[in-house]
């Protein structure tokens, strides 16, 4: 592949084939033969692997262990819970034969964990000294999307990790719902260089069985805004009908409050939509696989053993600096092929070394989220690690000044209905928050409510958006994959 071609759409002009163009060719994922189930490849996998190695540490640092429980749920175990079923039966998957024989009970392919998870809880919990109980697990949930699918934004099998977690009260359970916001909040700012949005989701788009869902929101360049992460306070929803009941210390019996919280490839997704150029990927150093690529350069044979040997020594005091480094000595690809290769796969600082840079001892620096150029000594190395960090903020604070723009605060509701029809804005107004309101918004513009801001603010206005009737926080509104 002719690496200057790869991309053949321009991010401005088609936002779904630049990033299909993208996600395809930088080598992250390819289709399969099941429609829905992507292939993560090497490359998108190790991001993920940077994810979730993050996330993890996270998690473990507040008290969270990790645990594997069944795919396979029983449809009895399944329905306990009526709005939990009602919400996901229609993307249930079911396996109803085994080997040549029909089970006696149909087993769904986990869509999400909660029921086989709190079976097992029932039997685990019986005493408050049993709690808090904090458990997560990284693994894969099937959902049979009838909606189109897409590369790591929408897909029927959802590469994730969710947590659940049972406490003796409910502000242990609030508290902890909260915190996990902020921290999934802090990974995609501080990893993915991904502005979001906290807040709550409305009664209709809540979690089925959830008392409230908090959700951290991305708007992406068409406009739409894309649900990046979710923690749930489910309040008693599941311990009643689940039987999770503990002693509590005044020796009398008391069902727990839950919390459920994930995060998905979705935040990848987001992440290329956010960043990404016309060239390819454009990675944030603390996520990107290979920080620092180092390609020698070499036009007269003569020189070849001294500029390798120098590029070795460069890369090896780079990764002493726990740098995550490649050489590219490889000598069947042409500089200049390389050059598209690492800028479409968003190598964030490219290193050409020649015989010029072999001589003076210095490297000959680019750096990807901007095309600046600079020439750096050798004995000046340790710079270039300051200079990532410095990347990984400049990236942040870039898409904040982005999405900043695409934001639009109206009191008309006919300016409100004209931006969310044609995507012209993310749109933030006074809303009521009534599930009935909701309904007609999106059968007029095609747009939800995407999330209620949790930090108290003025009303825009006294009045719905909508339907006139008193607000009572305000919203915002956007199209979603």
């Amino acid at each position: 592949m002719n690496m200057a071609d790869a991309i053949k759409t321009k991010k401005s002009d088609d936002l779904v084939g630049w990033y299909n163009n993208v996600v395809l060719n930088s080598g992250m994922m390819d289709f399969s033969a099941v429609k829905g189930f992507p292939v993560y490849k090497p490359y998108g996998y190790s991001i993920w692997e940077g994810i979730e190695a993050y996330l993890d540490k996270r998690f473990k640092e507040i008290g969270v262990k990790n645990a594997y429980f069944p795919l396979l749920i029983p449809e009895s175990i399944l329905s306990k819970e009526s709005e939990h079923i009602k919400g996901f039966s229609p993307e249930v998957a079911w396996v109803t034969r085994g080997g040549d024989k029909d089970l006696d009970e149909k087993l769904a392919i986990r869509p999400t964990s909660e029921t086989i998870m709190y079976d097992s809880y029932s039997k685990w919990i019986q005493s408050y000294r049993d709690l808090p109980l904090l458990i997560n697990q990284w693994n894969t949930v099937v959902r049979w999307e009838t909606k189109e699918t897409r590369l790591l934004l929408r897909g029927r099998e959802v590469l994730w990790q969710e947590g659940h977690c049972a406490f003796e009260t409910d502000t242990e359970a609030e508290k902890n719902a909260l915190s996990i916001l902020g921290i999934y909040k802090e990974f995609m700012e501080k990893v993915l260089a991904v502005p979001v949005f906290e807040g709550k989701k409305s009664e209709s788009e809540k979690f089925s069985g959830a008392v409230t869902t908090y959700t951290i929101e991305t708007i992406i360049p068409n406009n739409f805004m894309i649900q990046s992460a979710t923690s749930h306070y489910l309040g008693q929803n599941f311990s009643k009908p689940f039987d999770i009941k503990f002693v509590d210390r005044s020796n009398q019996w008391k069902y727990v409050y839950q919390t459920s919280w994930g995060i998905s490839m979705r935040a990848m997704g987001a992440m290329v939509m956010v960043h990404g150029d016309d060239n390819g990927l454009v990675l944030p150093p603390a996520v990107a696989p290979i920080q620092v690529v180092v390609i020698p350069i070499i036009k007269d044979e003569s020189g070849r053993e001294k500029i390798l040997s120098y590029s070795k020594e460069v890369a090896e005091k780079l990764r002493k600096m726990e740098l995550r480094v490649y050489l590219d000595d490889r000598d069947d690809q042409s500089p200049g092929w390389k050059f598209h290769q690492y800028d479409l796969i968003g190598v964030p600082v490219r290193l050409d070394i020649g015989e010029r840079e072999e001589k003076s001892r210095t490297v000959s620096v680019k750096f990807r989220f901007d095309g600046s150029k600079d020439t750096i000594s050798e004995k000046n190395l340790i710079d270039i690690a300051d200079r990532l960090a410095d990347v990984q903020k400049a990236m942040l604070e870039k898409a904040k000044e982005a999405i900043s723009k695409q934001i639009a605060e109206t009191i008309d509701k006919k300016e409100f209905i004209r931006l969310l029809k044609k995507d012209e804005k993310v749109v933030k107004a006074a809303w009521c928050g009534e599930p009935a309101c909701e309904g007609k918004i999106h059968e007029e513009t095609g747009a939800t409510s995407r999330c209620i801001p949790l930090a108290k603010e003025k009303l825009i206005s006294e009045s719905c958006i909508y339907c006139g009737m008193p607000a009572k926080f305000n919203a915002f509104f956007s199209h979603t994959y």
